[in-house]
């Protein structure tokens, strides 16, 4: 154990190096400045497309044929701009954090992103100029507006803090003076995304956002939409947990929007008229599969452990932190097993811990491979939401049911390690 212990603390200790970098938390803490607008939008898509039989038939009783129509409009006004959202929001944190003009920041991380995307579209091969086209402001953008909004920041926060500023007298309005102080950095953010949207152009004859996507992204994404690259993300967020390191929000500030990437491409499938395929078209590996049924419960789907110690626990302690742990466990913060029972270095706990959530990645999946259940879109749910409810929400009656036997699943895997770590305590107090 001591070993392990060492081992882990120097692995750990580099990779905290790398996410605690000032780019990293810029990534992580701009993402998370989006929830809102795809939470918001997850409603309105859900009600659009609410995972029950015969659904638009019955709305479309009610309100007559086109009654989505209106719904969509907010689902496109979300998350087809999630990129645009992202750039501004990864530029304005990352300038916030420099202690420098965020707004500023943000504002020109916006327009470098514009700059570097086609500014047309094709309709039945026409091409139709100044116009912004969703297609590389949503999911497919989202790479291309991770870097563009950390590089124009560092840019931004390098001319202001080397003061490579147009000047003006005190006195005047801060305003003004940040508005006068964006003058240079900015042009050389606007110049520079200018010669690169040339230079992509005469090479590739295509954006830049186009480019990150086919070289970068499509791969990223199909790597991550794989069941191994499921199981290793879902192992390293236990793996870090376990160690008292917070993995869901180290490795989610990652991965995350990689998986969102993959749901929002599930939705443009299904908004194209196209139906989704698994091993055709269709992602199997999205945002929702590692946050609703790999993770629910709060990180190791501890709602299993729980249960089994109040069938069967006869620790006193074991028993009282169940107790605790029953109602924030219903709504996935687990925080109080986690560090009370220990599951934190304690040895005992480290198999369970990891494989739980391992089940619950390989349970969806096959279920989604095997066509019991369809591929995630974008619809999600607030974190905070308890299971079954929201597998339904997701994905009906069939992901209700998929969390029901994940959940029998953790209690089985967790019973006997449990047992054995209740043994001891009893002893423990006993001695007492």
């Amino acid at each position: 154990m001591e070993k392990l212990s060492t081992w882990l603390n120097k692995v750990l200790e580099h990779f905290m190096k790398f996410v605690n970098t000032k780019t990293m938390i810029a990534v992580k803490d701009g993402f998370l400045l989006t929830m809102p607008i795809t939470l918001i939008g997850s409603i309105f898509l859900l009600i659009a497309n609410f995972p029950i039989s015969n659904w638009d038939s019955i709305m479309s009783g009610i309100f007559g044929a086109g009654w989505a129509g209106p719904l969509n409009q907010v689902v496109g006004s979300t998350f087809d701009i999630l990129a645009i959202a992202s750039v501004l929001a990864i530029a304005y944190v990352y300038a916030r954090n420099e202690e420098v003009d965020g707004i500023s920041s943000a504002l020109l991380a916006l327009v470098s992103f514009l700059i570097l995307t086609n500014s047309f579209t094709v309709v039945d091969g026409v091409k139709i100029g100044g116009v912004i086209p969703k297609g590389w402001t949503g999911g497919n953008g989202v790479i291309t507006s991770i870097i563009v909004g950390v590089v124009s920041a560092k840019i931004f926060t390098f001319f202001i803090k080397k003061n490579i500023i147009f000047k003006l007298p005190e006195g005047v309005p801060t305003g003004v003076v940040n508005a006068f102080s964006a003058l240079i950095p900015g042009f050389v953010i606007m110049a520079g995304s200018m010669l690169i949207h040339i230079l992509t152009h005469a090479l590739g004859g295509a954006s830049l956002t186009e480019v990150i996507f086919n070289v970068l992204q499509t791969p990223l994404q199909n790597v991550s939409d794989t069941l191994a690259g499921g199981l290793f993300i879902t192992f390293l967020m236990g793996i870090l947990f376990w160690a008292g390191i917070h993995g869901p929000n180290i490795v989610m500030g990652i991965m995350g929007p990689i998986l969102t990437a993959n749901a929002l491409s599930n939705t443009a499938i299904l908004e194209s008229g196209q139906a989704l395929v698994v091993g055709e078209n269709a992602k199997v590996m999205t945002i929702q599969l590692i946050d609703i049924f790999a993770k629910f419960g709060g990180q190791g789907i501890t709602i299993g452990l729980v249960i089994a110690a109040l069938i069967s626990a006869k620790s006193s302690r074991i028993k009282e932190i169940s107790k605790v742990s029953v109602v924030p466990g219903l709504f996935n913060i687990n925080e109080p097993v986690i560090y009370g029972l220990p599951i934190v270095f304690n040895p005992i706990m480290l198999v369970p811990f990891i494989v739980v959530p391992l089940v619950g990645v390989l349970i969806p999946y096959f279920a989604i491979v095997s066509g019991f259940m369809a591929p995630f879109t974008a619809v999600s749910v607030p974190w905070t939401t308890p299971p079954i409810i929201s597998g339904f929400l997701v994905s009906g009656w069939r992901g209700a049911l998929v969390q029901i036997l994940i959940i029998i699943a953790s209690i089985v895997i967790y019973y006997p390690f449990l047992k054995k770590l209740d043994h001891e305590y009893v002893k423990e107090e006993s001695n007492n």
